[in-house]
């Protein structure tokens, strides 16, 4: 700037600050200093600026300074304008450069970025120090691209940058994904010969792991020569961000071996990381180190072992440091509260929650998502009511939950005022939520709003709205509806696994073996990888479209089947009339170890009516109480009828019917009579239709042998 624009700067800032002329006496400056400086040490800032304002004296060049850094730490705005008014009106017309980039360090510190800029394009000389404060600023008030775009226009000025401001610009970097330029700024710290320096090596390291890189990010901390419990937390950190948990967990012990005391937050970000995994014997070590150094009280540890014990299930652990006089706060209340929760306990869950003195959303969070998981709906609703009535406090998950609890209950009049309150409330753009709606709707049956609604979020729907709306469709009989949207849907975005789940289910509803072939061939031309729950798909599919060979294929080329896919497969041979192939599949599941559950049997039961073996289907029906443990259902029940009235073993089915533990439903009945009829079986058939009389009295039901060459019993 030339002499106009230092005059300018100068009548500017002190008209601004209202600096006015010393009137009386001229007070030493060594006196105000001193009393300044006691003002200070006794914490009594305001009082201290109020002197140096009301002077017109110049002080030492140090008591500025110390009084930008007290400014700095109290968030003293009015203050900090203060002495960098006194600073300029003082020792115009070139005020000391370096006190000044203190100010702006305050400016930034105090997050009033208008007002650093404005000092630091005012300024009449600047030197590196100006730049590194004003970068420092942006990075610190969260404007990272201006960091950056401030660095660039530095960096072509020729004016060299300083480690801060090195690490300030890194720290940019990495919060807006910026690797390139993050590679060249490491090209510039090689060049200036910053490598030793550990807090860029480490800002490096975070540089690269935010970005992805996690290889670059390990070579960096290689690179390391002497890397401090920073740089140990940043790695396990990154690690565990990209979703490498079990090499978080290796870096953890490394820092360990290498004798470096691990943050608090080191040790929380490993047992996050054994919590994703479910790595509980490497929780339990980590917390040996804990207790060894005396970390197990700190409330962010105790709250992640916690977390951890809870999320591996080993709930009396978590309980047990729960208990501890120093663990009890809302963190560790919500985490053991979501720990019962998430292993099936919800009554604990919720007795725990009822003494809970203070709650915050997140904990209203978990104790809906625990009832909402195991699909206790009512409760749901009744805390939904509570949580309403106790706090306003809701966020995009609250309302997810609640749309949940809705869906649940098929209760659209309630999903439609929960949709009211999001639109007054302006929380309909969060994707999240929409999603939900879209759920929401679909479940309910009212497909017209659930249309309506994914064409309002066109701009930010993604996949997962898509394949709400299909599955919606495809749910509710609109097979073929769903399989035109999944045309449409293929030009705007990918599907997902489970989108194409969906409509392989949608294609066996409507015995569409062609399109399901297509689906097939569209999951290995995009290498999607088909997991268990897509083989199942493909088998269902194949089986009810009557293409039991490829079924066959598919199951056979699985590395690993699940319950979910021998059931798949069992009950595609019945729907093929393979009941013996079911039977042998049957065996070779119990050979594998893997334990059949109700959906088995009912497959298996109706493999023995299709092939008329009543005694086998008897042992079976037997087993699954005796051997592993299943109650029968209402399905079973009709199987066994289905089975003796088929094949016309009438005293078993009478005996079958008396042993029943409930009454047999109408349907049960008709069967009943309808064998009778046809075995000649009076005695059962006249009760039968006694029963049918009982149960539907506006139809008449009358017991008639058809074939009177039987003999009657």
């Amino acid at each position: 700037m030339g002499v106009n624009g230092n005059a300018a700067f100068v009548f500017n800032r002190v008209l601004q600050r209202n600096t006015h002329k010393p009137k009386g006496l001229r007070v030493e400056s060594e006196a105000l200093t001193t009393t300044i400086v006691t003002h200070l040490n006794f914490g009594r800032l305001r009082e201290a600026v109020s002197i140096l304002f009301a002077s017109p004296l110049p002080f030492p060049f140090s008591l500025y300074a110390r009084l930008f850094q007290m400014c700095s730490t109290n968030s003293a705005i009015v203050e900090a304008r203060k002495v960098e008014s006194h600073l300029i009106a003082t020792f115009l017309p070139t005020p000391p450069i370096f006190l000044l980039n203190r100010a702006i360090e305050t400016y930034g510190k105090c997050g009033r970025l208008d007002d650093a800029k404005e000092l630091f394009e005012e300024m009449p000389q600047r030197n590196g120090g100006s730049w590194n404060a004003m970068i420092t600023a942006y990075a610190q008030g969260g404007c990272e691209k201006k960091a950056l775009s401030l660095f660039s226009s530095m960096n072509r000025l020729g004016i060299c940058a300083n480690e801060i401001t090195f690490a300030s610009v890194l720290g940019s970097c990495a919060a807006v994904f910026e690797l390139f330029l993050s590679k060249q700024i490491h090209g510039l710290i090689v060049k200036y010969g910053f490598c030793w320096n550990v807090i860029l090596g480490s800002s490096l390291v975070d540089a690269y792991g935010k970005c992805g890189v996690m290889s670059d990010a390990r070579r960096m901390f290689d690179e390391i020569e002497n890397p401090n419990a920073i740089t140990w937390n940043v790695i396990v950190r990154r690690y565990l961000e990209m979703g490498n948990e079990r090499e978080a967990v290796v870096m953890f012990f490394k820092m360990i071996r290498a004798n470096f005391r691990p943050l608090n937050f080191t040790f929380s970000n490993a047992l996050v990381a054994c919590s994703s995994i479910s790595a509980l014997l490497e929780g339990i070590q980590i917390h040996g180190v804990a207790i060894r150094i005396g970390y197990e009280e700190d409330e962010v540890v105790s709250s992640s072992l916690i977390d951890m014990y809870a999320k591996c299930g080993d709930l009396e652990s978590a309980r047990g440091i729960f208990e501890l006089p120093s663990s009890k706060n809302l963190i560790s209340w919500t985490s053991v509260v979501s720990g019962y929760v998430m292993n099936g306990q919800v009554r604990e869950a919720r007795e725990l929650f009822n003494e809970m003195s203070e709650r915050n959303v997140i904990t209203w969070n978990a104790m809906l998502a625990g009832y909402t998981r195991f699909c206790q709906w009512e409760e749901a609703l009744e805390l939904v009511f509570l949580m309403r009535k106790e706090t306003q406090d809701v966020d995009h998950v609250t309302l997810g939950l609640i749309l949940n609890v809705c869906a649940g209950l098929s209760d659209v009049e309630l999903g439609k005022q929960v949709h009211g309150f999001i639109y007054r409330n302006g929380l309909y753009s969060n994707l999240f939520v929409g999603n939900a709606l879209l759920h929401m709707y679909g479940k309910c049956g009212n497909l017209r709003s659930t249309k309506l609604w994914f064409y309002q979020i066109s701009h930010w729907r993604d996949r997962i709205s898509w394949n709400a709306l299909l599955t919606s469709h495809a749910r509710h009989g609109l097979s073929e509806e769903a399989m035109t949207m999944f045309g449409e849907m293929q030009w705007e975005t990918t599907p997902s696994e489970i989108t194409l789940c969906t409509l392989l289910s949608a294609c066996a509803n409507i015995f569409a073996l062609e399109q399901g072939k297509q689906i097939h061939g569209f999951m290995i031309r995009n290498g999607y990888e088909i997991n268990v729950a897509g083989r199942g798909a493909l088998v269902d599919m194949y089986s009810k479209c009557r293409c039991l060979e490829y079924a066959v294929k598919v199951f056979k080329e699985a590395p690993s089947k699940d319950l979910i896919l021998w059931n798949s497969m069992i009950l595609g041979c019945c729907h093929n009339r393979r009941g013996r192939d079911a039977l042998r599949l049957f065996e070779l599941m119990e050979e594998e170890g893997v334990g059949p559950d109700h959906i088995t049997f009912q497959g298996i039961l109706l493999a023995c009516v299709y092939e008329g073996l009543a005694e086998l289907g008897t042992e079976y029906f037997n087993s699954m109480s005796n051997k592993f443990c299943i109650i029968p259902r209402l399905e079973h029940y009709e199987s066994m009828i289905k089975l003796y009235s088929r094949h016309g073993l009438m005293d078993e089915l009478e005996d079958f019917i008396k042993r029943m533990p409930f009454e047999p439903t109408v349907t049960m009945w008709t069967r009943v009579l309808s064998a009778c009829t046809e075995h000649g079986h009076s005695r059962l058939g006249k009760r039968a239709a006694e029963k049918l009389n009982e149960l539907n009295p506006s139809t008449q039901y009358h017991f008639q042998i058809m074939d009177t060459s039987r003999g009657c019993k």
